[in-house]
């Protein structure tokens, strides 16, 4: 069975939780799809009418989208070289199946006013059902809630083990750079 969790597999569909709430991303604006691998978020961002920069330290499986107006291929390593994109840049940021703690502050500085933050990656517990297992990679009861809560409006968050598309405990967050009350998708 296809898991979400393999960027080189291109068969993988988009996340439900990104597609649920790209809704609440102001139309037609600009999208930083974090570790964007073969671009299946970029891809069905681009259908929804957004504009795209696809970051990605390997940026190979996005060789298709070089020439494409509404999305900008941005080869970078995210983690080893300064944070390459400016404040108040985005107004939405997706982050799958990829965990870099040292970003959280940088998520919050580089989405504009109104801008959505969408993050879906694996949680503790996850060691013992698949990859990843390093704790480094795991996100601990909460955290992506008490990263966020103080700094962006939440407006939903999961904690919890799935089965489909493959057995994994996962953790989302769907923030909101306003203050409440945000109108829901």
């Amino acid at each position: 069975m296809p898991s979400f969790d393999r960027p080189a597999d291109t068969e993988i569909p988009p996340s439900p939780w990104v597609l649920r709430f790209a809704a609440m991303i102001p139309p037609e604006g600009v999208v930083l799809d974090v570790a964007a691998g073969h671009g299946r978020h970029t891809r069905a961002l681009k259908i929804l009418g957004f504009k795209i920069v696809a970051a990605d330290v390997d940026v190979s499986g996005l060789a298709d989208l070089a020439d494409d107006p509404m999305i900008d291929v941005q080869k970078v390593d995210l983690e080893t070289g300064s944070w390459p994109f400016a404040a108040n840049a985005f107004d939405g940021i997706i982050v799958t199946n990829y965990l870099h703690r040292p970003h959280f502050d940088r998520y919050v500085d580089a989405l504009a006013p109104e801008g959505v933050l969408i993050i879906e990656t694996f949680g503790q517990g996850n060691e013992h059902l698949g990859r990843p297992r390093n704790p480094d990679f795991l996100l601990k009861p909460d955290e992506l809630f008490t990263a966020f809560k103080d700094t962006l409006h939440v407006i939903a968050y999961e904690h919890g083990a799935e089965h489909d598309p493959r057995p994994a405990v996962r953790q989302r967050l769907c923030a909101v750079k306003a203050a409440p009350p945000v109108l829901l998708p």
